[in-house]
């Protein structure tokens, strides 16, 4: 049986980065744009598609197909923030230097006639997930990213939510705590404020105020041989610190996973999904989140979703799921 190829397209505010994806989820060539570079969607565009080009025509050699021609793909998907599945615009992204309602749709469509599909990047990691990673067979699942925010994709009955806007599904800012930290969106008090690597920075600082710097910790006392400042500290630093058996980086994350776990509960009673899946930096830290996220979900879930859903890491390489999650948007259901 001959193999189809996809694009997926990953749009962050650093770097765009570009892959040719195998329908058995190979990425058989990628590429990378620098997004800051570009003030105007038109050349941008026109970089992307020329990348497109190049992958195209290079082929897969590992199957000996030596050129595919951009005709011959199936689909170019995009993961980007605040992208618009109906609309197929980027819709005033904060952290893109392109700014205002980008119509990507509208300028991929002046350069190909093959299907062009985009969706946020939370929305493309789910999605990613179901068709090539550990949510194959699942048909009511949960995705929530961790980053420099925190995002999620819902999946019910195999589709994506995607609400009457196309915009459902922003978990990160449902309100955990009223009138509490600020959030960029505007509000207090998000989720994203207090489990984002941001979030997770400020609890640690915060409790370094309270309760002073414990001199029996060792990771700390290097910290501050090395001149480390709290503008300084980074969520990785609090990380390292807790598998270090530092007793403030533990207490952190142990209100991390509190937090995160109640969250979870609580998606719980709208989706009734078989999984929540956890992908992101801050979820590398591993037992020091999870084990309290994993007692606080199961603390405070409702009886009737008890010994129904699992939490897991997501199953696709960190290197690799944003562009996989792109590509997936090809086969999305409507």
């Amino acid at each position: 049986m001959q193999n189809s190829y996809a694009i997926g397209i990953d749009v962050g505010g650093t770097n765009t980065d570009i892959g040719l994806v195998r329908d058995d989820s190979k990425i058989v060539a990628r590429r990378s744009l620098p997004t800051g570079n570009y003030a105007l969607l038109e050349p941008y565009v026109q970089d992307i598609m020329d990348q497109i080009k190049e992958m195209a025509a290079e082929g897969d050699p590992e199957k000996g197909v030596a050129s595919l021609g951009v005709a011959e793909l199936t689909g170019i998907g995009m993961g980007a923030p605040n992208g618009n599945f109906y609309t197929g615009c980027v819709e005033w992204a904060p952290n893109l230097p392109i700014r205002g309602l980008l119509n990507f749709k509208e300028e991929f469509a002046k350069h190909t006639n093959i299907p062009f599909v985009l969706s946020n990047d939370a929305n493309a990691a789910a999605y990613g997930e179901y068709v090539y990673g550990g949510a194959k067979g699942m048909d009511h699942f949960i995705m929530i990213t961790l980053g420099t925010g925190v995002g999620s994709g819902i999946v019910v009955d195999g589709r994506l939510v995607h609400g009457s806007t196309g915009t459902a599904g922003e978990l990160g800012h449902n309100i955990l705590i009223p009138n509490g930290r600020r959030c960029t969106c505007g509000r207090k008090g998000c989720l994203e404020t207090y489990t984002s690597a941001r979030g997770i920075v400020q609890t640690y600082v915060e409790l370094r105020k309270e309760k002073g710097t414990p001199a029996e910790a060792e990771r700390m006392e290097g910290w501050i041989k090395e001149g480390i400042q709290d503008k300084d500290i980074t969520c990785k630093m609090i990380g390292d610190a807790a598998n270090a058996g530092d007793p403030l980086a533990l207490e952190t994350y142990r209100m991390v996973g509190d937090w995160l776990g109640l969250a979870c509960a609580n998606a719980c009673t709208f989706s009734a999904p078989q999984a929540i899946f956890l992908m992101g930096g801050p979820t590398k830290v591993g037992d020091p989140l999870l084990i309290p996220l994993r007692e606080s979900f199961e603390a405070n879930l409702l009886n009737i979703y008890k010994n129904k859903c699992d939490i897991y890491m997501s199953h696709l390489d960190s290197n690799e799921v944003a562009i996989l999650g792109a590509a997936a948007l090809i086969k999305l259901k409507i």
